[in-house]
C-alpha cells in the first residue's frame, strides 16, 4: 500500500520560525517550529490519510498482516528546523540502553520523570543531511593539540582549562575536563573561561570563538558553552550528512535538515540546557577519545541516487534528485518518502501513485518496492538498514 501521511510540527523553543514554512511554502505561523515527525514513534505518531482517520502507530499493527509489513518501524524520520542550539548530548548503545531501562524500571522510576535517562530499551544512533547552507553542528571531540590552541588563544581566564587538558592520555584528559566542568564545582571558573571567550580573538578560531559567544547569550552560565569548546564545529552545505554514533557528543546549532534515527528517546545530555544532566551516567556512555567530524559520505547508487548508509540495521537513507527520466527506487523494507525541493510523484508496484511537494511524505509497504521516482525535485527516503 501506497498511502500519504503528515504530521504537525513539535513547537520546541529551540526551532526556527521561518525555516519549516519556507520548505512549504506557507506563511509562518509565529511560533517556533523545530521538527515534523514523519514515523509510528508514539510521541508524534504521523497521521495516514487513508480516510480512517488513525494515527500510524495504529495503522500499521491492523495493515501489516496483509502484506507481510513490519507492524512497528525500526526508525523515525523528521524534518529538523533549529533557530538556536540544541542542548550537548549523547546517546547509548543497545546493550548500554537494555541495562539502563532494567535498572530504572526496577527502581521504579517514572518512564516520564525529568531525571529519567533511559525510557526505553533501545539505542539512538541518528544522521542529519544538511537541506540549508550552512546547516551547523558539533559533534565528537576534536583533536587534543587543537584545542589546546584554541584555549590558550583565551588567555590567563583559562589557565584552569589547560591545566585539565594536560597529560598524555587525551582521552582520559577529555573525560575527567567534561566531568570537571560539568560537576558543579568549576562554576567560577566556567564564568571566567566564558567571559574570556567573549573577548576573544583569533583568526584561526574565529568560528569557534563567536559561537562560544552565542552559546553563551542563549545559555548564560552554562558550563556547556565551555564543553562546546572541546568538540569539532561542523559546517555542512546541502546534500551532506554527519551521522552521530553511540557515545559521540553532539549538538545541532543551526539550519534544517532531514534527521533519521532509530526510534528511541534515550537521551543523555551534557550541557546547554536547563534540564536534568547525570554527569556519571553522561561519563559512562561518551566517547572521549578525539575524533575527525563523523562525516557521512553517501554512496552514489545510479545517476540521482545516492545511499547514506551508516551500517546500522535500524535505518538507511536514500536521497533522490529527478529530473526528466523515472528513477527505480529499490527499498529494503517499508519506506517513507519525504519531497524536500520541487514537486516528485511516487509510484508504487501496485499502480498506486502520490504526487508530493515539499515537506510531504508517503509510506510505502514493503509489497510496493520498487518506488517510480518521477517529476523534476529531491526526495528523501527512509528505509530499514541492511542486517
Amino acid at each position: 500500500m501506497l498511502t500519504r501521511i503528515s504530521n504537525t510540527p513539535r513547537d520546541y523553543a529551540w526551532g526556527s520560525t521561518t525555516l519549516i514554512a519556507e520548505l512549504e511554502g506557507r506563511a509562518p505561523s509565529g511560533r517556533p517550529e523545530a521538527e515534523v515527525w514523519f514515523g509510528d514513534h508514539p510521541g508524534s505518531p504521523s497521521e495516514v490519510h487513508d480516510g480512517t482517520g488513525r494515527t500510524l502507530d495504529d495503522w500499521l499493527p491492523a495493515e501489516a498482516a496483509a502484506d507481510d509489513s513490519p507492524a512497528k518501524l525500526p526508525y523515525l524520520l523528521k524534518l529538523l528546523a533549529a533557530g538556536a542550539p540544541l542542548s550537548i548530548q549523547v546517546h547509548p548503545s543497545k546493550a548500554q540502553a537494555e541495562v539502563g531501562f532494567a535498572r530504572e524500571e526496577a527502581a521504579g522510576v517514572p518512564r516520564d520523570a525529568g531525571e529519567r535517562n533511559y525510557r526505553d530499551d533501545n539505542h539512538k544512533p541518528e544522521v542529519i543531511v544538511a537541506l540549508s547552507d550552512p546547516f551547523v553542528a558539533l559533534a565528537g571531540l576534536r583533536d587534543l593539540d587543537t584545542t589546546r590552541r584554541l584555549v590558550d588563544v583565551l588567555g590567563a581566564d583559562a589557565v584552569s582549562l589547560r591545566a585539565h587538558l594536560d597529560g598524555t592520555d587525551a582521552e582520559e584528559a577529555l573525560r575527567s575536563t567534561i566531568g570537571w566542568l560539568l560537576g558543579g564545582d568549576a562554576q567560577a571558573d566556567v564564568d571566567r573561561i566564558i567571559d574570556a571567550a567573549a573577548s576573544a580573538s583569533s583568526d584561526e578560531f574565529a568560528d569557534e570563538v563567536a559561537l562560544a559567544a552565542r552559546l553563551a547569550q542563549a545559555y548564560p552560565g552554562d558550563p556547556g558553552v565551555v564543553v562546546a569548546l572541546l568538540m569539532n564545529l561542523v559546517s555542512l552545505r546541502p546534500g551532506e550528512a554527519v551521522f552521530v554514533p553511540a557515545g559521540v557528543l553532539h549538538a545541532y546549532v543551526s539550519g534544517l535538515g532531514v534527521e533519521l534515527m532509530a526510534a528511541s528517546d534515550n537521551v543523555l545530555r551534557g550541557g546547554l540546557t536547563p534540564k536534568h544532566i547525570d554527569v556519571d551516567e553522561l561519563l559512562s556512555l561518551v566517547d572521549a577519545a578525539p575524533s575527525p567530524p563523523p562525516t557521512l559520505t553517501p554512496v552514489e547508487l545510479e545517476a540521482g541516487v545516492k545511499l547514506f548508509d551508516a551500517g546500522v540495521p535500524d535505518f538507511a537513507l536514500l536521497h533522490v534528485e529527478s529530473a526528466d527520466a523515472p528513477i527505480h527506487a529499490a527499498l529494503r523494507g517499508t519506506a517513507i518518502a519525504l519531497a524536500t525541493r520541487g514537486t516528485v510523484r511516487v509510484t508504487g508496484a501496485s499502480g498506486e501513485s502520490i504526487e508530493l511537494s515539499p515537506g510531504q511524505a508517503a509510506l510505502a509497504t514493503v509489497d510496493e518496492a520498487p518506488l517510480v521516482v518521477a517529476g523534476s525535485g529531491e526526495l528523501f527516503i527512509a528505509m530499514p538498514g541492511d542486517d
